[in-house]
């Protein structure tokens, strides 16, 4: 791991990882995502619907006040369009992030040359042979949770606690399911609070923090995009999943985005949250 201090005049990133949303990274989908695999039970995705849903969530942050990059997707891999993926945002920089599935670590290399554009430091990036990706991490107050499951290794997960221990993030490994990424099935709305799809968790990990949990079934509706405190963008099929979100006291924008959940991507992966605050 090689952590970069970012300089006093830097610009402000993500300050508090659950405060207002204010500027975001966003992949546009490829027609190649007609070729993810499906969750169970799932038909495929179907490009142009998923294009079109895209299109929506982006009008829905901007409508919110979030200035939004939007990039467009080089190569084959369905994948791509989880943006959040190839990083995670401190307040004085971009940590870059080495994706587990080979076929997506160019994409990091380009957001590298997109954040010069942008204006945006760099914090850090993890050291090959260790392996990350960006939604298998969590910043909810002052704790780093980072998801322990088959995405990622030890290594990779070792050298992202030792960089979110020198931003003054605690770090904490959370055990996920095979194959599920950390914010798919679990979504800080607040800096106390947490909503947790269950059985895809450990929920234990969470002690001290207030826990929202959904019911079974509806895990992935726990992977929503934080807006501002309490606030958040969600998969309109997960109406369960919502209304308990709303009963909780945080408000829900629920927009039509099935093409990608059929495949496992959630509000939450689509979107790279690069400024908070």
């Amino acid at each position: 791991m090689k952590a970069h201090v970012g300089l006093s005049f830097a610009p402000q990133l993500v300050t508090v990882p659950t405060g207002r949303l204010r500027a975001a990274v966003l992949v546009r989908p490829g027609a190649t995502i007609e070729n993810a695999s499906p969750l169970i039970g799932e038909p495929g995705a179907i490009y142009a619907r998923a294009l079109e849903q895209h299109g929506v969530l982006r009008r829905t942050l901007e409508y919110f006040g979030v200035e939004t990059t939007v990039l467009e997707p080089h190569g084959d891999d369905p994948y791509q369009v989880a943006a959040a993926d190839a990083a995670v945002a401190f307040a004085d920089g971009a940590a870059l992030m080495r994706l587990t599935a080979m076929s997506r670590r160019a994409e990091v290399d380009r957001l590298e040359t997109q954040f010069a554009r942008l204006d945006v430091p760099l914090a850090g990036h993890i050291e090959a042979p260790g392996l990350l990706d960006g939604t298998d991490v969590m910043l909810v107050g002052e704790t780093a949770f980072v998801g322990a499951g088959t995405r990622g290794n030890e290594l990779g997960r070792r050298g992202f606690a030792e960089l979110a221990r020198s931003h003054g993030y605690r770090a904490v490994e959370v055990r996920v399911a095979p194959g599920v990424a950390l914010r798919s099935v679990a979504a800080a709305v607040a800096p106390d609070t947490i909503v947790i799809g269950a059985g895809k968790v450990d929920i234990e990990a969470f002690a001290g923090f207030r826990t929202v949990v959904l019911e079974r079934g509806e895990e992935l509706g726990a992977g929503v995009l934080c807006l501002d405190e309490m606030h958040v963008i969600a998969d309109i099929r997960y109406r369960t999943a919502f209304s308990i979100m709303r009963r909780a006291r945080i408000a829900v924008e629920a927009i039509d985005l099935y093409d990608f959940t059929k495949v496992g991507i959630t509000p939450s992966m689509l979107t790279l949250a690069l400024r908070r605050g």
